[in-house]
């Protein structure tokens, strides 16, 4: 049975990424690419589909022992994890080095004290389990071939197999180290070359020291926010520069529930705004990279932005269930794919435009196929904002006039007239500065409910939606305007757990709510950290402050958080890690920090 989600760590290779358990079990990895099948995917159903475990040996029958510690060193993405036994103490070092060639996950097992008895356990299942690879001998190399992917197994120690799974039995006494490798490769390509374990660990851990070197932040929340640039730095598809939502499918909103989803992709919103981030933390080479990857995916059809695409700019990502998986828990179905890729979300233009214009405000060297891009996204909204839409949070039910995409559109339009009055591009501005108006007066009339002084999710209606707190952040209204306020003030009435964070919107348990769907879920971090946000804004710095820091205690042993926190399960729920957590996490700080608003 996989393990409790905050109870996985990260590694990765700017291209792929595996979860690794407390117990030593890899139980999530697709190859060569996040989007990929997977060859481990005990995860999201049992040992069956494939897991690879590396740890002390222990009793037939009996649960393999958790690590007593655990950590990355120091500002990395290479994973230590270390357990005492009666017999002495051994490490595990997992590590997955950044690369130009083959895939590799590197598993080092070093001694520290005493003698210890030690057992690695294979078992590779392509395409998410369902296929049994052909597993042989090639010269002194284990292979497993299926279709078009062959997985390469190196390690010194002897080798057999059993039950369909590859073992190795072996003792470590302090001071030795034993690597074991896993290759990938196209199966109709000569072998990959033959790994280097311990060359690659250090240009791994170099390669981590000299971009953490970049980061110009050092605050009093500096370990939280660097841990979360890695792990954002992790979700980047290094060669287009395409930002994944998290490398992970599937992993329940709502355990045992339905809200299940393949956050795989690059979707523009969270990809805009962990570019943001990046920014403003000194990152200004990924904020190119994918200003460039944006480019090429909307080429050609900018008036048709998706919300979403692949790492590769793939614009086709057909949704369909696995059924031969029973899904992280039971919770069923497990999908890949996204059905909501051509959905009609208009607050994606405002977040686009908006990372346009920060990394034009910090110096990005200028790009006139960005610049034109902007106007076109432009001249679509100005015919298409007042059409309904399934909004950010992808609804599946009726489109509706949500409050947050007008919001968001008007950003869109209010940052292109500032690129035009900057006099870098030529444009309507008079006319365009008409509709920044009509739109704004159209928020404050339709989605404003006087009685309540709030902001409500859509046009008419009365229920609130956490998207509301970027109201302020966006600049559409100042924090201290009596109808922020307000909508702060109602949202921390009505959308707050008993332990004070913040839901996305009103859910109906067994009937379908107003996102067209049975089933609640926990609180969303992001939304939870945008409350933090909008209080220190509005002055109310110790209350942000304690939010934020309650916020970080969620976050697992290594500093990753999930999609959402189940307040009644008291547990991270939901893809893992989060980009869109991570975010909001990194602005928090930078704003607490600028504030003073932080203790010690």
């Amino acid at each position: 049975m996989a393990g409790r989600i905050e109870d996985y760590a990260l590694i990765g290779d700017m291209q792929t990424a595996a979860l690794v358990c407390r117990d030593g079990t890899v139980d999530w990895l697709c190859l060569p690419r996040f989007d990929s099948h997977a060859i481990f995917a005990g995860l999201l159903g049992t040992e069956e589909h494939g897991f690879w475990r590396l740890g002390p040996a222990y009793p037939e029958g009996a649960q393999p022992p958790t690590a007593d510690r655990r950590s990355y060193r120091g500002d990395s993405l290479i994973l230590e994890s270390e357990w005492d036994t009666p017999r002495g103490t051994v490490r595990v070092t997992d590590f997955m080095p950044p690369r130009d060639g083959a895939p590799q996950l590197i598993r080092i097992v070093e001694g520290v004290t005493g003698r210890v008895h030690m057992r690695s356990a294979l078992r590779m299942r392509f395409s998410y389990g369902r296929i049994v690879p052909w597993v042989h001998r090639n010269e002194t190399r284990t292979v497993a071939v299926a279709g078009p992917d062959s997985v390469w197994f190196d390690t010194p120690v002897d080798t057999y197999g059993e039950s369909l799974t590859t073992y190795a039995d072996f003792t470590v006494a302090a001071g030795d180290r034993v690597a074991f490798t896993i290759s990938w490769q196209p199966s109709h390509k000569e072998a990959p070359p033959e790994p280097e374990p311990e060359q690659s660990l250090e240009a791994t851990e170099d390669f981590w020291r000299e971009w953490v070197g970049h980061c110009t932040y050092h605050g009093p929340y500096r370990e939280a926010v660097v841990r979360s640039l890695i792990t954002l730095k992790a979700l980047t598809y290094a060669p287009t520069g395409g930002i994944v939502a998290a490398p992970t499918t599937s992993l329940p909103e709502d355990i045992g529930g339905v809200r299940n989803w393949d956050y795989r992709y690059t979707w523009l919103r969270d990809a805009a705004i962990t570019l943001s981030s990046l920014l403003r933390t000194g990152y200004r080479e990924e904020a190119r990279a994918w200003r460039e990857w944006l480019l090429r995916a909307v080429a050609g059809d900018p008036e048709n932005l998706q919300i979403m695409y692949g790492i590769a700019g793939e614009r086709e990502l057909g949704e369909a269930e696995l059924d031969w998986l029973p899904g992280y828990e039971n919770s069923a179905p497990v999908r890949v794919g996204n059905g909501a890729a051509h959905q009609l979300q208009l607050d994606v233009y405002g977040e686009v435009t908006e990372a346009l214009h920060l990394a034009h405000m910090t110096g990005l060297a200028r790009n006139d196929y960005a610049s034109l891009l902007q106007l076109k996204l432009i001249r679509y909204l100005e015919k298409h904002w007042q059409e309904p839409d399934e909004g950010i949070w992808e609804v599946r039910g009726p489109r509706r006039h949500f409050v947050h995409s007008k919001v968001m559109a008007w950003v869109a339009v209010d940052r292109t007239i500032k690129l035009m009055e900057s006099g870098d591009v030529d444009g309507p501005l008079e006319r365009w500065k008409d509709l920044r108006d009509e739109i704004h007066r159209d928020v404050c009339e339709k989605g404003y409910d006087k009685e309540r002084n709030t902001f409500t999710q859509s046009y008419g209606s009365r229920e609130l939606d956490a998207s509301l707190l970027l109201i302020p952040q966006m600049g559409f209204l100042p924090p201290d305007d009596k109808r922020v306020i307000g909508t702060i003030e109602a949202i921390q009435r009505e959308l707050s757990t008993s332990d004070g964070f913040i839901l996305r919107y009103p859910t109906d348990g067994d009937h379908a709510g107003v996102d067209g769907l049975p089933g609640d879920e926990g609180a969303f971090l992001a939304c939870s950290f945008w409350m933090a946000d909008d209080l220190a804004m509005i002055g109310r710095v110790d209350e942000a402050r304690k939010l934020f820091e309650k916020l970080l205690s969620l976050r697992n042993d290594l500093g990753l958080l999930a999609e959402e926190w189940d307040p009644r399960l008291q547990r991270q729920v939901g893809n893992f890690p989060q980009a869109f957590s991570h975010v909001p996490l990194i602005d928090t700080a930078l704003r607490l920090t600028a504030s003073g608003a932080y203790g010690g």
